[in-house]
């Protein structure tokens, strides 16, 4: 399962897919008719940082009380004999990391928690 994101610009997609960001320009003279973008729980972004599939931990980036910036990376991930940055989805301060180098991890569980800053809610 991929978690896909699109944000429009006049002559930009800008395409996020499993936290990997791509910018994508639109051949000259096309404009964008997609609608905008809508993030999942009317707008507020989740600090949960999971992964889609089953992997292995190759490192982490962040310790408990780092302050991370959202799109910062927080830890390597191989899955499906690829390596793949995760980012921080939000603003924040690690609240929990709930893996270690070198584990194995199952889809959809939370891997580190990362609380948003007090102007962020």
């Amino acid at each position: 399962m991929f978690n896909v994101i699109i944000d429009t610009e006049s002559d930009y997609y800008n395409v996020t897919v499993n936290d990997k960001s791509f910018k994508i320009k639109l051949p000259e003279g096309q404009t964008s008719n997609a609608p905008r973008k809508r993030s999942p729980r009317g707008g507020k972004k989740s600090g949960v940082i999971s992964s889609s599939i089953p992997g292995k931990v190759v490192t982490i980036e962040v310790e408990i009380g780092s302050k991370v910036e959202e799109g910062q990376v927080c830890m390597i991930l191989e899955a499906m004999k690829m390596q793949n940055e995760i980012n921080a989805p939000i603003n924040g301060t690690v609240s929990e990391i709930n893996c270690s180098p070198g584990s194995s991890v199952e889809a959809n569980i939370p891997l580190i928690v990362i609380k948003p800053d007090e102007d962020e809610e």
